[in-house]
This record gives C-alpha cells, structure tokens and sequence, in this order.
C-alpha cells in the first residue's frame, strides 16, 4: 500500500472500523476522534464521559492503558505494519483528568522492524498540555506471510 494510502484518512477509516465491530476497542474509541496521523503517528482527541470515569470520578486507569494499547497499534499500521501482537504493555499515571476535560492522545511509533516494533503514546490536557499518562508497548510483528488485514476496512 502506498504510502499516501497511510494518512490520516487511513487512520481514520481504521479507527472507524474498530469503532463499530462490536470488539472491546468499539467501547474505547467511539467517542475518540482522530485529529492527524499516518507515517506511523497517531494524534487524537476526545472528552472524558461517565464511563471514562473510575470510582473515585477521575480518569479511569485501564480505560488509559488501552487506549494506549489501541493507538499506538494503529499508529504501527500506519507505518505499513502489521498490527502484531503486545509483548509488553507499559503506562505510567500523572496526573488525574475529570469528567468533562478534553484529553489529547499523541501515540508514535519509535521503531518498526521485521520481527518488533516499539511504541510510545502520551495523553495530555488540552487546556494546558500537562502530562496525564505516557506509556507505550512492544509488539511482535512477524507473524508469518504478511496478508493485507486492510481489506475489511471500508473504502
């Protein structure tokens, strides 16, 4: 696939898709929007809601570990990667966010080999940049002959 194949609008139409296929990821992202991406960078947007919302009424901390999860894969396949499979998952909490901030969701791919790849993600307040949670992962990639898991994508 052509690189250009792999902007923003690729990203997009892959977060679209996970959005809606009834997978867990549809409960993570749909109310996430993706603001740039492609080259294997994501940035994205989104409110945080009710169910965002731990007990204590702050940002809950695995709704954070998998968006980190989530982003920072497709941000891998937008650098022509297969989605691969987490070896490690990593996130280190902040600062807290409440319901009704605004999060800013910036996840990259550091390195993309033929067999790892590494990856880094930073959630921060869009009012003021401060630093929420970073983390990231480590993906096994090399997953046999490389098939084209974009075709379920819608055009």
């Amino acid at each position: 696939m052509s690189s250009a194949k792999r902007g923003v609008d690729f990203v997009r139409a892959i977060v679209k898709y996970m959005a809606t296929d009834g997978s867990f990821s549809t409960t993570c992202l749909k109310n996430v929007e993706i603001v740039a991406g492609g080259e294997g960078k994501i940035k994205a947007e989104f409110k945080v809601l009710p169910e965002h919302l731990n007990s204590a009424g702050g940002l809950h901390g695995g709704f954070t570990a998998s968006l980190i999860d989530i982003l920072t894969s497709v941000a891998l396949m937008s650098n022509n990667s297969h989605p691969g499979v987490s070896v490690d998952l990593r996130v280190s909490y902040l600062k807290g966010a409440r319901e009704g901030d605004s999060v800013i969701v910036d996840a990259t791919t550091i390195k993309a080999g033929r067999k790892m790849a590494f990856l880094e993600c930073e959630l921060k307040h869009k009012s003021d940049g401060s630093l929420i949670a970073r983390g990231g992962q480590t993906k096994f990639v090399d997953l046999g002959p490389k098939e084209d898991y974009t075709t379920k994508l819608p055009e």
